[in-house]
């Protein structure tokens, strides 16, 4: 556990937002504060599960599914008993970006920096930079950003006023337990891929984006959105994640309905064949991404049954 604590617990914006909290603004969240190694010890052997389980079975070997989330209370980021099973019995650990790598690292830092960003209008700008100061956000951290990623790091950093903190991410606490236990530890996707997904595919696309994204932090509905799905990820409350649709408010319009496929359907088969991959070597594997890859007809869990694998919900008790 001592190990595993020497290393930043961070996933991609986790680290720039972290990095662009003004630490001398006014009315901020507390910074967050990182568990002492005998904190963490006693929080591991009180954590409760959360999130989303499954197991998939092929060729007498299981491996697992677990639905996780990018911002979470300090509590949240230990593995609760059926997760911790789940996690002894696996040889890997698929993870859609290892974070605790420092090759992902760089490669990270080296495409965020040779992106070219849409150039903001005026009253667009303005209202970007008055959501940044509401959110204790350094404006000089985050001006090489390109826009899309500017508005989810809003999004985020707004989420820091209701307890919850990227810097306690679930999947970037599992990359360093993954690499402390010495298991496999293995990307499904890039970090240049990834970088190439957040943005949107035409200026006039990114130009809709920002302005309904920041409608939706003015009016609250961010904020509102963002507590749902850590309250739906807190309760392992499959039911609702399945039907986000119906209330995510996130597909209303046609450049929307792409975005979230390019963002969650279409990423989803190559995660599967690489889950598939390293199943079929030899290894059983815990393969952990955000909770809404896992919905639906295509959905990592749909995907790999129709592969050939038992396909089984475990039923989480937070």
């Amino acid at each position: 556990m001592k190990n595993i604590l020497k290393t930043a617990i961070l996933i991609l914006l986790a680290i720039f937002a972290g990095a662009a909290i003004a630490a001398d603004a006014v009315d901020c969240p507390p910074a967050p504060v990182m568990p002492t190694v005998a904190q963490a010890q006693a929080a591991m052997k009180a954590a409760r599960d959360h999130g989303f389980l499954w197991s998939i079975s092929k060729d007498g070997r299981t491996s697992y599914l677990f639905g996780t989330i990018h911002v979470a209370k300090m509590e949240w980021m230990f593995p609760g008993p059926q997760i911790m099973q789940a996690l002894r019995t696996s040889d890997a650990m698929a993870l859609e970006l290892d974070m605790a790598d420092a090759d992902i690292m760089q490669r990270m830092s080296k495409a965020m920096a040779q992106q070219q960003g849409t150039v903001l209008p005026a009253p667009l700008a303005q209202r970007m930079q008055q959501q940044m100061q509401r959110a204790c956000i350094s404006q000089d951290a985050v001006k090489k950003m390109i826009p899309e990623m500017q508005v989810i790091l809003l999004v985020i950093a707004m989420a820091r006023r209701d307890g919850v903190d990227p810097t306690f991410a679930i999947d970037a606490f599992l990359a360093n337990l993954g690499h402390g236990s010495k298991m496999t530890v293995v990307s499904l996707e890039t970090p240049e891929s990834q970088l190439d997904l957040l943005k949107m595919p035409t200026p006039q696309a990114t130009l809709i984006m920002v302005e309904r994204s920041l409608d939706d932090l003015e009016n609250g509905q961010a904020r509102a959105l963002t507590n749902k799905i850590v309250k739906v990820w807190e309760d392992a409350d499959y039911n609702t994640l399945e039907h986000y649709k119906d209330w995510c408010n996130c597909l209303n319009t046609e450049i929307e309905r792409k975005q979230m496929a390019r963002l969650l359907d279409e990423r989803n088969p190559a995660m599967a064949e690489r889950i598939d991959t390293l199943h079929s070597a030899g290894q059983s594997v815990f393969a952990a991404v955000g909770s809404l890859h896992m919905v639906g007809d295509a959905g990592l869990p749909a995907l790999l049954k129709k592969r050939g694998y038992l396909v089984e919900r475990i039923d989480l008790k937070p």
